[in-house]
């Protein structure tokens, strides 16, 4: 098939996947596209590369200088979030309140930029940085935040992936590149690496199994067979693009997360411990294969060598480079100048993480920075699981997102501004206190008897309360037919 008929039947394709997947009834704002342009971004390549304005990064010192028109870009789209969040102050402060965790994090990255090398670098992209959870907060004060999150992932998704489908198979000067390391093509489809994009398609992969999920258990949608035949379109790409990449990190963050989703969708498992149980595991397993395993047996059933990859070389190189353990280097400054040669010399040159989260966090905010994270994963944990005792549907894809960021970090530096593990990361552990009821959980009382099948019981009260007032007490039942 000709690219431009190609192209004509993907675009074609990409707008039957929106249409399929309408809902008149679901309520978001217009500024909700704002966010959405941020993950299209992230989730491909600089708006410079695609308007083909910059230039191949061969040398260290070009890290430092960055692209001016990249910069623009992003302070656009941040300063229409900020414009938008100073609208809606009052519930951008009561998220602010709730989530202490994330701006003492945030703070200390800004008082790292003062002890960094390379102190201009480290406050514009701290400035980025700050631009992921101003994202955020426009999803979660909007005016459905599970509508605007279910929104943000499939725009995102409906978009990315079956570009990035169009420009693998019929613009490989595109969709592919040359690996340097293994002498062979990559597949990197709308983004710039086979990471990139296997990082892309895990996460709108895992809201469009959320989503697909959901519209199974809901039968009485009107909807509801356009949103499977759009996810499931979806997810068959996404898959493609998992196995054609070769990203097998993110396909296999993708095949457990995405375990977790649907297992919880099930009646049996939806409640508080048997997410935990499953994301428990989940972590379990993937230590044991990667540390754990000395025949690396599992490690080499997807493709990975006992040394994953090179990547037990890069740490070492990296960890003998650390000059000051306690604070790091500062907030994103260790790859930047000499210490990023060093590293060239050391491993191979064009490196630019640690392939390791945690030890990323560590390179750049030392100790202090490790026990922040370790402060955000402890009260991330809390909130995800209090909103899936809430709302298991709602906390189902918070539960995979966090078991993702935490996997997916042991081999790929996800902790990372505008990283789409980072932001998906973000999502899950934010607290919204408007999507949580007042009073605590409670369990439905078993009626008997044609009361049962008439009385619809107000939600609202406490099981106790229920049980201790008389019908009159309630106020006039409300009849079901």
């Amino acid at each position: 098939m000709p690219p431009a008929i190609a192209s004509a039947f993907f675009a074609i394709g990409i707008l039957v996947l929106f249409m399929l997947d309408r809902d008149r009834e679901a309520k978001t704002s217009k500024a909700l596209w704002i966010p959405v342009l941020w993950l299209l971004i992230n989730g491909s390549r600089p708006v410079s590369m695609w308007l083909q304005l910059s230039t191949p990064m061969d040398s260290p010192d070009q890290y430092l200088d960055g692209s001016p028109f990249d910069r623009v870009v992003y302070l656009v789209l941040l300063i229409a979030g900020l414009i938008v969040l100073v609208q809606r102050a009052r519930k951008v402060g009561t998220l602010l309140r709730a989530n202490a965790p994330i701006i003492i994090f945030f703070i200390f990255c800004f008082a790292s930029i003062f002890w960094s090398d390379y102190t201009f670098v480290a406050f514009k992209r701290w400035s980025k940085a700050i631009g992921d959870v101003v994202m955020v907060l426009i999803v979660f004060t909007d005016l459905d935040p599970e509508a605007a999150l279910k929104r943000l992932l499939t725009r995102v998704g409906f978009v990315l992936v079956p570009l990035s489908v169009l420009v693998i198979r019929y613009y490989p000067e595109m969709g592919r590149s040359f690996n340097p390391w293994s002498w062979a093509y990559m597949y990197n489809g709308v983004s710039t690496t086979k990471n990139m994009l296997g990082m892309t398609c895990l996460i709108v992969g895992l809201g469009s199994v959320w989503q697909l999920t959901t519209a199974y258990r809901n039968r009485e949608d009107i909807y509801r067979r356009g949103h499977l035949i759009a996810h499931g379109s979806l997810i068959a790409m996404a898959l493609w693009l998992f196995w054609t990449a070769n990203s097998m990190t993110s396909l296999a963050c993708f095949l457990m997360a995405g375990g977790i989703i649907v297992i919880t969708s099930l009646r049996f498992a939806r409640r508080p411990v048997a997410a935990q149980l499953l994301m428990a595991g989940a972590v379990c397993l993937s230590l044991a294969a990667l540390f754990f395993d000395s025949g690396g047996g599992m490690v080499q059933s997807l493709g990975r060598d006992a040394t994953l990859t090179g990547r037990t070389a890069i740490w070492k190189a990296v960890i003998s480079l650390v000059e000051n353990p306690v604070g790091g280097t500062g907030f994103e400054s260790f790859w930047l100048g000499d210490r990023l040669r060093k590293v060239w010399d050391m491993t191979d040159k064009g490196i630019q993480e640690a392939h390791n989260g945690y030890l990323e966090v560590y390179l750049n905010l030392g100790w202090l920075g490790i026990s922040l994270l370790a402060l955000l994963l402890v009260t991330g944990y809390r909130n995800v699981i209090a909103l899936f005792r809430y709302n298991p549907e709602a906390g189902s894809i918070r539960v995979a997102f966090f078991a993702t960021a935490i996997i997916y970090n042991l081999t790929e530096a996800g902790f990372r501004m505008m990283s789409m593990v980072w932001i998906a990361f973000l999502l899950a552990i934010v607290a919204v206190p408007e999507l949580l009821p007042k009073e605590r959980p409670y369990e439905e009382p078993l009626l008997t008897g044609p009361l049962s099948s008439q009385i619809a019981i107000d939600p609202r009260i406490p099981v106790a309360r229920r049980l201790g007032q008389s019908t009159s007490s309630l106020g006039s039942p409300r009849l079901t037919r």
